[in-house]
């Protein structure tokens, strides 16, 4: 799947850009402090399991890589596992086009839910879920190393129309 955002071109990744996603995924998780990046080893293993959906995003099809999203695909449910934009490029629409792409994929593959989480202080990636119909399911309670909260967020589709089903929040922030 390629799908063009306003300023984007994201797709499934290949196997030769494992590396390049590995570097956006270090800085990214640099930047805020904490050193939880996928290495390459976890990448390629990632890359070789079946229920893996690993996408990419570039400004154009052959411009580096400059955000990745991980997911697992299993039976009706996608978990997002990783989001990571280079600091570099944030705020350019990158993470946003492959939240959107991994929403097509659910609703196209017959997923009942995506499921993510969120460090409790990422307020922007938070957003960024809200906006794409995600809603708060629940709290993990210092579940980071760091003794950080994860908020837990759900996307919820209608088995019928396959269209998102709007939620409010289990939880308060």
């Amino acid at each position: 799947m390629v799908t063009r955002a306003s300023s984007c071109v994201t797709s499934r990744i290949a196997a030769a850009d494992l590396e390049a996603a590995r570097d956006v995924l270090q800085a990214a998780f640099a930047e805020h402090g904490h050193d939880t990046a996928r290495d390459l080893d976890q990448l390629r293993e990632e890359f070789a399991r079946p229920w893996s959906r690993l996408w990419v995003a570039r400004r154009e099809a052959d411009a580096p890589i400059v955000a990745v999203l991980l997911a697992w695909h299993i039976v009706d449910e996608l978990e997002i596992l990783d989001v990571a934009t280079h600091p570099d490029h944030r705020r350019l629409g990158y993470a946003r086009a492959l939240v959107a792409g991994a929403v097509a994929f659910a609703a196209e593959h017959a997923v009942v839910r995506v499921l993510l989480e969120a460090r409790r202080s990422n307020a922007a990636a938070i957003a960024l879920y809200r906006g794409a119909g995600f809603y708060m399911s629940g709290l993990r309670r210092r579940y980071y190393p760091d003794d950080e909260d994860a908020v837990l967020m759900t996307l919820a589709f209608d088995p019928q129309t396959r269209q998102i089903v709007r939620l409010a929040d289990e939880e308060a922030l």
